[in-house]
C-alpha cells in the first residue's frame, strides 16, 4: 500500500466537487464554514519534506511555546508491522504549515491516544500486547515507551483531574483501565488497575492487574469480575467526568472519578443520527462532545450537554472509510480530522486524507 500511494503527491480527493452538496474538498459543512486539505497519505506534507504516512487516526494539537500563537498537530498512523508511528505538523500563527516530521517511528497500529496536561501526546498501539508511547510534539523521534501502562489492545487515553490515566481497550470483551502514576505527571512507573463490578451502568471497584505486561494472560482476563465493554474506542475528560465510547453496542459512557459510578450517557444507532461511535473529543468551553463515526454517514456529530445532537461535518463519497481524530487548534477555531481510508484520485487508492475546517465554532458549540 505504501508503494502504491507514494506517487500521489499532487492528487486531490476522489469525491466530485458538489457531490451531495459538498464543497470542493468533498465535505458537507454548515453555513459559514470552509475547509482545506492539509495532508494526504503517501504524499509530502505541503511546504515540507516529510512524507505523510497512510491511515491517519487519533490526533491532538498543542500550543507552540517557542512561537506565540503557533501550534503543533500530532496524528497517529494505524499501520501494522512496525510501519506505523506519529506525524507532527507545525503551524505558524496564520495557519501556514512550516514544518513536519515523525515523533514516533517503528510502532504498529497506532490508533488513538490522548493529550496530557503537561503537553505530551500518548500514542496507543491497538493489538494484543500493544504499548503506550509518550511523545514530545516539539521534538522529532521523541517517543518513549511506557510499559507500566500495560500491554494490551490500547485504543485511547485521557488524563483526568485525579492525575490518573484512563484507558480503553478495543476488543469485544475489552476492559476499562486506570493507571495511577507513582508521581503525578511521570508515567514511567505506577499501578495499572481494571474496573470491576456487577455490571455497567453501576459502581466501579478498581483492582490491580497482576501482570501489566501480559506475559501469560491478557490483562482483561487477569482479574475476576472485570467489567467488559464491547470495543472501547475514544475517551476524553473535563473536570471530574470521563467519557468513552464502545463501538460494539453504539454507546457513549460517562464515568465520575469522584463517585466511581459509570453511567450510560447516550445510546446511538437505531433512529439516532449518530451511528458507529468511535473517536471522542470533549470541548472544555462548551461541554459538548464531538463523536467521529466509523462508518455510519461519515459524520462528526456533536452531543450537547442536554444530549441533543447536531451534525458538525460529513464526508461525502468515502464509503468504507471512517472519520478519525477530531481535535481543535488550541484557540478552538480550527477543527482537524481525517478520513482514515479516504480515496484519492486518479485511481481511488485509499491512503487517507486529513482536513482542516474553520468557521463559527463558538456559535455552533454554544461557547
Amino acid at each position: 500500500m505504501l508503494a502504491l500511494v507514494g506517487p500521489l503527491a499532487a492528487c486531490t480527493p476522489l469525491t466530485s466537487p458538489g457531490a451531495e452538496g459538498s464543497d470542493t474538498n468533498g465535505l458537507i459543512l454548515g453555513a459559514g464554514f470552509t475547509s482545506r486539505i492539509i495532508a494526504q497519505g503517501g504524499s509530502l506534507v505541503p511546504g515540507t519534506g516529510h512524507q505523510y504516512k497512510i491511515f491517519p487516526d487519533g490526533a491532538a494539537t498543542f500550543a507552540d511555546a517557542a512561537t506565540p500563537g503557533g501550534w503543533y498537530y500530532a496524528v497517529n498512523h494505524e499501520i501494522p508491522g512496525g510501519a506505523g508511528g506519529v506525524s507532527c505538523l507545525r503551524f505558524a500563527p496564520d495557519g501556514t504549515i512550516v514544518d513536519a516530521y515523525p515523533i514516533a517511528e517503528y510502532t504498529s497500529l497506532n490508533c488513538a491516544g490522548g493529550r496530557t496536561p503537561w503537553g505530551t501526546w500518548l500514542t496507543c498501539e491497538e493489538f494484543d500486547g500493544g504499548r503506550v508511547f509518550e511523545c514530545d510534539p516539539a521534538v522529532p523521534r521523541s517517543a518513549i515507551p511506557r510499559p507500566a501502562m500495560g500491554a494490551f489492545a490500547h485504543e485511547a487515553a485521557a488524563v483526568a483531574i485525579d492525575d490518573c490515566v484512563y484507558l480503553t481497550e478495543d476488543r469485544p470483551t475489552g476492559a476499562f483501565y486506570r493507571f495511577t502514576p507513582d508521581t503525578p505527571g511521570d508515567l514511567s512507573s505506577g499501578v495499572l488497575e481494571v474496573a470491576t463490578g456487577d455490571g455497567a451502568p453501576g459502581t466501579v471497584a478498581w483492582k490491580t492487574v497482576p501482570d501489566p505486561l501480559a506475559q501469560w494472560v491478557p490483562c482483561r482476563n487477569q482479574v475476576p469480575g472485570a467489567l467488559q465493554f464491547r470495543g472501547g474506542e475514544g475517551i476524553d475528560t473535563i473536570g471530574n467526568l470521563v467519557w468513552f465510547t464502545t463501538k460494539g453496542d453504539n454507546r457513549v459512557w460517562q464515568y465520575d472519578v469522584t463517585t466511581s459510578v459509570v453511567t450510560l450517557r447516550l445510546q446511538a444507532g437505531g433512529s439516532s443520527m449518530l451511528d458507529g461511535v468511535d473517536n471522542l473529543l470533549a470541548d472544555s468551553e462548551s461541554g459538548a462532545l464531538l463523536i467521529a463515526e466509523d462508518g455510519g454517514n461519515m459524520q462528526i456529530v456533536m452531543i450537547r450537554p442536554d444530549n441533543t445532537l447536531q451534525e458538525v461535518v460529513r464526508i461525502a463519497g468515502h464509503e468504507g472509510s471512517e472519520v478519525t481524530g477530531p481535535t481543535f487548534s488550541p484557540d478552538g477555531q480550527r477543527l482537524y480530522f481525517s478520513s482514515q481510508r479516504g480515496p484519492q484520485a486518479p485511481m481511488g487508492l485509499v491512503g487517507g486524507i486529513t482536513y482542516e475546517v474553520t468557521g463559527p465554532f463558538d456559535a455552533l458549540l454554544g461557547r
